[in-house]
């Protein structure tokens, strides 16, 4: 068995090729970091596991020197970040299949257009077995790691990313054609507000009246007006006399009884009050907008864009509005031409977004506190238009209270394997709509 050792997920087509070339025997082991330690009988395992599946590719849980355990892949696992771990076991004649059949030389997807070529000719299996140990070498926490896949600085990386799971999508008959998309009848006038502005909250004392006053400081012209549904899920440190301080004709304080709602649910109940206006625009608890023009802006998307969605552009900051790296966050991988598509690629859509209220009013957001907006921009993404705003419009404040500031790994991965899950539905779903 040879070993080849890659040092990362980022590497050339041609090193994917001369791999497969030199390779000999029934499997190929290929590293992503420099040093992977066995534990007894640990390679073996993989092997014996390979040869008892079927796999073109087995993967496993490891030490580094903490336990990291990785999640199963499924069809929607098609990030390109996607945590396989560092040693990775390919079957000799599927790789030399698919590499044999890799019509593009990439600079920096070689390593992504390999496992997606081998996961449309077999089976990824994911051994939750700890069988090896490496090391761990970006130590950043998770809510500094979180936001790679946009950093300006890895813009030609991500280029080619999209162009390889644009042909993935393409070959399972998945891929979506802008041409094809729905448009929109925006010329409802009957409901109470143009606009209105949308914080779900649960124990944000010190974050949710900044959230509101910025909310409330809107300014918008005629005939355009708005208002702003604060929803409380049940807090008890002190949020609801935050809330019931501030007196505004234009705030609506709903509070949730003691089921479960998490973030889907608060949405929910915020789109069906009778008060919600044509437009719905997120403004999470712990954030503000950019200026007091982002509500303009929104509803001038809205109705310049002919659109279902529109998705803002924002800036990352600490809690006293310091601008973080990496900055500006405008998601320029987003086209009107695939960023339906390019959709699957990434685990985000952007922030803040704006929804057509009476499409959503028939999608609903799923009940659930992670995920829930993007599961209805990918739905939304699959028969309707998304519109884009590349001002700055929102402040999204990092600090220590932060959902996802410094997740586990054990939340880490549920976080994960939930997006991969949205994303093997709608792969499904767009395969159906497309026979």
């Amino acid at each position: 068995m040879e070993t080849f050792v890659l040092n990362s997920r980022i590497c050339a087509t041609e090193q994917i090729r001369e791999m497969a070339a030199k390779a000999t025997g029934e499997w190929t082991l290929l590293q992503l970091k420099p040093e992977v330690k066995w534990v007894l009988f640990g390679l073996e395992r993989m092997v014996q596991i390979g040869n008892d599946t079927g796999a073109v590719m087995v993967y496993a849980d490891h030490f580094n020197p903490e336990p990291a355990p990785v999640i199963d892949y499924q069809a929607g696992a098609l990030r390109d970040d996607f945590d396989f771990g560092s040693a990775l076991l390919l079957r000799t004649l599927a790789l030399k299949q698919v590499a044999t059949a890799m019509d593009k030389s990439y600079q920096y997807a070689g390593f992504y257009d390999l496992r997606l070529r081998l996961s449309r000719i077999g089976k990824l299996v994911h051994v939750p077995e700890f069988l090896y140990y490496d090391i761990e070498t970006d130590l950043r926490k998770s809510g500094e790691k979180l936001f790679d896949y946009v950093d300006p600085k890895n813009r030609a990386v991500q280029i080619e990313m999209e162009e390889c799971v644009t042909e993935h999508l393409r070959s399972l008959n998945a891929l979506v054609d802008y041409k094809t998309l729905k448009q929109i009848n925006l010329k409802d006038t009957s409901y109470p507000v143009t606009a209105s502005v949308i914080i779900p909250c649960k124990n944000r004392v010190r974050t949710i009246g900044d959230a509101i006053k910025s909310a409330l400081s809107q300014v918008v012209r005629a005939p355009y007006s708005y208002n702003v549904i604060v929803v409380d899920d049940n807090s008890t440190d002190g949020t609801v006399d935050v809330i019931k301080q501030i007196a505004d004709d234009k705030l609506i304080y709903i509070a949730q009884d003691k089921s479960w709602h998490a973030i889907g649910g608060n949405w929910n109940v915020a789109l069906h009050h009778p008060m919600c206006g044509k437009y719905a625009i997120q403004l999470d608890s712990d954030d503000t907008y950019f200026d007091e023009h982002t509500v303009l802006k929104f509803i001038d998307a809205f109705e310049q864009q002919q659109c279902a969605m529109v998705v803002g552009t924002y800036r990352m900051t600490d809690i006293n509005g310091n601008e973080l790296p990496p900055g500006v966050i405008d998601h320029r991988e987003w086209t009107p031409e695939n960023g339906m598509n390019n959709a699957l690629r990434i685990n985000g859509l952007g922030a803040p977004r704006g929804f057509y209220v009476p499409l959503l009013r028939k999608i609903n957001f799923p009940t659930t506190k992670y995920g829930e907006d993007y599961a209805v921009g990918l739905r939304i993404s699959r028969e309707y238009k998304i519109g884009r705003i590349y001002d700055v419009v929102y402040n999204c404040r990092r600090w220590e209270d932060n959902s996802d500031a410094n997740c586990d790994i054990i939340a880490m991965n549920r976080n994960n394997w939930y997006k991969d899950r949205i994303r093997t539905w709608e792969l499904q779903a767009r395969k159906i709509h497309n026979s």
